[in-house]
């Protein structure tokens, strides 16, 4: 199989020198080749140099054949035929249709251009969708979907996707998962979906431990992985038990030592051997003594070093744990209720809404692109007001928290943020807010522009969830979006031990399942 991507020895840095993972080597023929990491660990910046568009900072990168990059944003002011990349063929289709075209437009007139535009566009998702539309008018997911008909369109031999579900609905995740398995040439994908993951073939880690490469597809790369943490945490045992015996074996010798010079001393007290015999034995011991301690303590630097490195190992494959405070729902307690609700966020009015919350329900909000399901997020929070209905809601005792954890200020701390969303919270306590969610000491005066997805997440948990009285409805927008596969875990953990109502927007269908939704409320696009 002769390989579209070869990357050999291939080493990536940040703008400011820090190494993101260094010697990758590997090879990329007819095959679909996951990519996974966590936030920040380089895994859109290997994208960028597979495609083309970066350099890394060693190593070489060869391609065979054509790459094609999902693109999932353009400039509000194209039009779909500008982002699809064939504005100037249909011109020239236009042309020559109409009797003005040259010789030159003659002899480049792609004439299947119309037919395989409208396959795309279908397969896609987008059937039947004006090549004159602006993409300013489209969803998050409909943009992701023209990029997908892009590359049905170009058909390249490698493509390379880049979180390709985010934003998608249900119908919008089974297009992409067609496009992974039904590609004829390769396929280098990104993402945290584990749906989607348990299609490629193979796997590739980049870890704070080095590149890894599991063959086959989620699945096999959970177990490999959990099998590794176990063989860490056993690794850590024995290191943790060398380091115990070494310690005691050096306590041993020293109070053996000891014993021997005090009888040294109660016969060298009594005067009946030779001063020169007490003297040479005197140097002897002394010297043995030296070399005792010598060997004693690289024996115990020895097992100190490999504790610290299997430690190191075990807390970069242990996952972390974050603590949501309970927050004392009654279990008939109605937490919120919308009733005949109507919103126009500003593009036109979206609902009738209604929904009922009575105690620690777990609620997920279905339905396509463009429904409105953020909107009603908004409503039930009450950050936007409707024009129609009612709404009822266990006032401040409901808290939202979006995709884009938006109720943080970027260029505060942590530590800052979470006394700003608290006022009176004392400094000490906002400091054990931040270590229930992980950030102790120090990392909590980490400014939060410097955070990846899933430290973000955490910040804006400590926010909401550090006042006296914890939420009884938490609300979140696509939680998982920007999150690697191990903040997705943290996150589920936390949910799943959460004692209050959830209502929650996602298309992760194994998100909601880990979080325990009981009922999902289907909304439509209003006609």
């Amino acid at each position: 199989m002769s390989a579209f991507l070869t990357l050999d020895g291939v080493i990536l840095r940040t703008p400011e020198g820090r190494t993101l993972f260094d010697d990758l080597t590997l090879s990329l023929g007819a095959e679909r080749i996951g990519l996974v990491g966590r936030n920040g660990s380089g895994k859109s910046s290997l994208l960028q140099v597979a495609a083309g568009l970066a350099e890394p900072a060693a190593g070489s990168v060869r391609r065979s054949g054509t790459v094609g990059l999902l693109r999932q944003d353009w400039p509000d002011a194209w039009t779909l035929a500008d982002a699809l990349g064939v504005a100037e063929p249909l011109a020239v289709l236009r042309r020559v249709l109409a009797g003005d075209g040259s010789a030159d437009d003659l002899e480049a007139a792609d004439w299947t251009l119309e037919p395989r535009l409208d396959a795309a566009l279908a397969e896609a998702g987008l059937p039947g969708c004006p090549l004159d539309r602006r993409m300013g008018t489209l969803s998050g997911g409909e943009r992701t979907r023209v990029g997908i008909a892009r590359l049905l369109v170009e058909a390249p031999d490698l493509i390379l996707l880049d979180e390709p579900t985010n934003n998608l609905d249900g119908p919008g995740r089974v297009a992409v998962r067609a496009l992974l398995r039904d590609w004829r040439g390769g396929v280098l994908v990104a993402s945290h979906d584990r749906v989607l993951l348990e299609h490629v073939d193979r796997i590739v880690a980049l870890t704070p431990l080095g590149v890894r490469v599991v063959g086959g597809g989620w699945s096999a790369f959970a177990a490999w992985h959990e099998r590794e943490r176990a063989r860490a945490a056993a690794e850590l045992e024995r290191a943790g038990a060398q380091l115990r015996e070494a310690r005691d074996t050096a306590q041993l010798q020293r109070e053996d030592k000891e014993r021997r010079d005090r009888a040294g001393r109660a016969v060298a007290s009594k005067g009946s051997e030779p001063k020169i015999l007490l003297g040479a034995r005197a140097e002897r011991a002394k010297k043995t003594g030296a070399r005792t301690r010598a060997i004693g303590e690289r024996l115990i630097g020895d097992a100190a070093a490999r504790t610290k490195t299997a430690r190191a190992r075990v807390e970069v494959l242990a996952p972390l744990t974050i603590t949501l405070p309970p927050c004392g729902l009654p279990s008939g307690a109605e937490v919120l209720a919308l009733e005949g609700v109507v919103a126009d966020p500003g593009g036109g009015p979206l609902g009738p809404w209604t929904l009922a919350i009575t105690g620690p329900e777990r609620v997920a909000i279905g339905g396509p692109n463009g429904a409105g399901k953020t909107t009603l997020l908004k409503v039930a929070a009450g950050a936007l007001r409707p024009v129609a209905g009612q709404v009822r809601r266990a006032e401040g005792r409901v808290a939202l928290l979006d995709q884009h954890v938006g109720l943080l200020d970027p260029r505060a701390s942590i530590l800052a943020n979470v006394r700003r969303l608290n006022p009176g919270l004392a400094e000490r306590d906002a400091y054990a807010v931040c270590a229930r969610f992980a950030f102790r000491n120090r990392e909590a005066e980490r400014q939060v522009d410097t955070l990846s997805g899933g430290e973000r997440l955490r910040a804006g948990l400590a926010g909401l969830l550090g006042r006296p009285q914890a939420p009884w409805l938490l609300i979140l927008d696509e939680p998982t979006n920007h999150l690697d596969i191990e903040s997705v875990a943290l996150l589920e953990q936390a949910l799943r031990g959460y004692d209050g109502a959830l209502l929650v927007v996602s298309h992760d269908p194994a998100f909601l399942e880990a979080i325990g939704i009981e009922r999902t409320v289907e909304i439509k696009v209003r006609s």
